[in-house]
């Protein structure tokens, strides 16, 4: 079963994280929030306040007061306030934690020249596929090439995200685009990615499309495609007519996982995060 997202936090350290947010939130409610709130009666109320005769005499009543049994109700709801607050703000700021991890990976897996890719073999984020729809052996166009095809890429937005190389054999050697292109309506570069978005598109859903990066390469007198996958920040699962699977990258290979497995691994994506 694969790992978390690249750059996350293992799911104890998370939980801690999120435990020592909350108790820093409740903590400033009580200790912040309220003697602020306290400030503000003074200035609205002192002249009806007898026997109090400053703001910081004020606060400190009040403040001693807040930790009385008959005023933990009060305390508990700056305490739950504060909490609200660190939340927010703990989500916020791990949100764009993570989408700059992805856009720093994805700038990283950019900078990698499809030659480097090719030459360091299949791996965790990297997989060769021989044509998109094209079988080689039967010489035809086949539906199971094209499950491959989006498997692979369910399998990366599952993981870390990663390189799918088109037009590569399993040992490395360019074979080129030909025989797909010749299947498509439109024979060129714009029909190919259209043809590869559409399978995402129709097999995963249109929002996972978001996540791909088309791009075309010439090696060895061969064009070949390479999709960029990104890490999905959801699961995401490919539909077909027997339901909903779900596709994990793992070592150098795809492979489907079952419904507990599914669980395990979307609860421990969903905590890592």
């Amino acid at each position: 079963m694969s790992g978390p997202v690249a750059g996350a936090r293992g799911p104890r350290s998370s939980i801690g994280w999120w435990g020592v947010l909350v108790t820093s939130g409740a903590l400033a409610g009580v200790l912040l929030l309220h003697p602020l709130t306290m400030v503000v009666y003074w200035f609205e109320f002192h002249p009806e306040l007898a026997g109090v005769s400053s703001v910081w005499e004020f606060v400190s009543l009040r403040m001693r007061a807040g930790f009385l049994p008959r005023m933990w109700p009060m305390t508990l709801v700056f305490a739950l306030v504060g909490c609200a607050n660190a939340l927010a703000i703990g989500w916020v700021v791990r949100s764009l934690a993570l989408r700059q991890r992805q856009v720093d990976h994805l700038e990283s897996e950019l900078s990698r020249s499809v030659s480097s890719l090719i030459a360091a073999g299949e791996g965790e984020m990297v997989e060769f596929k021989s044509s998109a729809r094209w079988d080689l052996r039967e010489g035809k166009v086949s539906r199971a090439v094209e499950t491959a095809i989006v498997r692979a890429i369910a399998g990366f937005m599952n993981h870390r995200g990663g390189s799918l190389l088109i037009g590569v054999r399993d040992d490395g050697m360019p074979v080129g685009l030909e025989n797909d292109l010749r299947t498509l309506r439109r024979p060129d570069r714009d029909g190919f990615q259209q043809f590869i978005v559409g399978l995402v598109e129709t097999w995963i859903g249109a929002d996972a499309c978001v996540l791909l990066h088309v791009l075309f390469h010439a090696v060895d007198g061969k064009e070949i495609c390479r999709v960029v996958v990104e890490a999905a920040a959801n699961p995401v699962f490919v539909r077909d007519e027997h339901g909903a699977r779900y596709y994990v990258r793992t070592g150098n290979s795809t492979r489907a996982l079952d419904a507990r497995e599914a669980v395990a691994h979307t609860a421990t994506r969903a905590i890592s995060r």
